[in-house]
C-alpha cells in the first residue's frame, strides 16, 4: 500500500488498533490515533495521537501531536507537541509549544518558532 487517505472531515478520529501494521504514507483531513504500527510517514491536519503500544517509523507532521508510544524520525506540530511521560522520541522536533512529561525520553534536536511552516512539506523547515 504506497498512499491512504484516511479521512474527510477534521472533526473525525481515525483509529490504528494495536496489532495492526501500516507500511507506507498515511494522511488524513481529521485526527489520527496510532496504537499499532506504522513504518512510513504520517500527516494529519487536525490532531495525531500516538498510544503507549502505538510505533511510527517516519516523519509525523499535524496541528497538535502527543506522543505515548515510539517515534523514530522528525516530528513537525504547527501548534503544541506533547511527550507523555512513556514516550521514547528519536529524531528533531519543530514546535511552537513543547511538553515534556518526567520521564519521556528524547533524543534529537528541538527547535520552537512562532513562524508557521508548511503542511505539505515533507522536510523541516529551517
Amino acid at each position: 500500500m504506497k498512499n491512504k487517505m484516511i479521512s474527510e472531515s477534521v472533526d473525525e478520529v481515525t483509529i490504528i488498533s494495536s496489532g495492526v501494521v501500516i507500511e507506507g504514507k498515511v494522511s488524513s483531513n481529521g485526527n489520527i490515533r496510532v496504537d499499532g504500527k506504522i513504518q512510513g510517514n504520517i500527516k494529519a491536519k487536525g490532531s495525531i495521537t500516538i498510544g503507549e503500544t502505538g510505533e511510527i517509523t517516519g516523519e509525523v507532521q499535524a496541528e497538535l501531536i502527543v506522543i505515548g508510544g515510539t517515534v523514530n524520525a522528525s516530528v513537525q506540530a504547527k501548534e503544541k507537541l506533547t511527550l507523555e511521560s512513556k514516550s521514547i522520541l528519536k529524531g528533531d522536533i519543530i514546535t511552537r509549544i513543547l511538553v515534556i512529561e518526567a520521564g519521556a525520553r528524547f533524543e534529537g534536536n528541538s527547535k520552537m518558532t512562532e513562524s508557521v511552516f508548511n503542511q505539505d512539506s515533507s522536510t523541516l523547515q529551517s
